[in-house]
């Protein structure tokens, strides 16, 4: 049977992402929804890019875009380096890119172009890399940037009582829109955890991997999931995101 794995943010942990999909062993009929922030952190950014290209070759992959992707594809556009991006991983993104020819980056340009803002499937499930402010949901959005930085969609889910049921009438309505949501750009770690958490009808899938956490895979439908081994441990010598 198909199934579907939903995987967190990477932050240029190559190594990772190569040992996580190995973990779960994806067959050609499953799909693979990535939450954004490919880049920033480790030193294997590009190389992120270059394996999820060909990630894409054989499975069904939808690539949703994150804050740090908004940096990195504005700058292989062309546009100068965000002074804030540098600080926050840009710069050894930059870096991993110094070995790559034209024609890889154009390939790579061409990658953070065409990532989507979020996607529903046909159970109305969510997949978006940070969230939406808007009740109408994310199609009636009235500020872009919220789909990549917006937090208060997940500090929502963490203050509701979780004894309220979803039709309650308290129950907020941004939530009620969708079956379930997945997320990441907020680190499971700053909760004192590296594994995925459940709020209301959330799961945040960002497991830390930018500082000392793992990337994780998580199965839609059984909810079991797979994660790399903690990524600090894969990149000696390496401080990740201002570690």
């Amino acid at each position: 049977m198909p199934r579907t794995f939903v995987i967190g943010d990477i932050h240029g942990a190559d190594k990772a992402l190569s040992q996580l999909i190995e973990r779960v062993a994806p067959e050609k009929s499953d799909t693979l929804i990535f939450l954004g922030d490919y880049v920033d952190g480790w030193s294997g950014s590009a190389a992120v890019i270059t394996r999820l290209l060909a990630l894409k070759e054989s499975f069904s992959c939808f690539f949703i875009k994150g804050n740090h992707d908004v940096w990195c594809g504005d700058w292989l556009a062309g546009k100068n380096a965000d002074d804030e991006w540098l600080k926050h991983g840009g710069t050894s993104t930059v870096q991993s890119y110094a070995a790559l020819t034209e024609n890889e980056k154009h390939l790579h340009k061409t990658f953070f172009n065409e990532l989507i803002d979020y996607y529903i499937d046909e159970d109305n499930n969510l997949f978006i890399h940070a969230g939406f402010s808007s009740m109408h949901g994310p199609a009636k959005e009235p500020y872009a940037t919220n789909y990549t930085w917006d937090r208060t969609l997940w500090e929502t889910a963490l203050a509701l009582n979780t004894a309220l049921p979803p039709d309650h009438a308290f129950f907020p309505k941004r939530l009620k829109l969708f079956r379930e949501i997945f997320i990441g750009h907020t680190p499971t770690i700053n909760y004192g955890t590296d594994l995925p958490i459940h709020a209301a009808n959330i799961w945040n899938v960002d497991t830390g991997a930018a500082f000392t956490g793992k990337i994780t895979a998580i199965d839609l439908d059984s909810k079991v999931f797979f994660q790399s081994d903690k990524v600090i441990d894969l990149y000696p010598g390496e401080k990740g995101r201002n570690i």
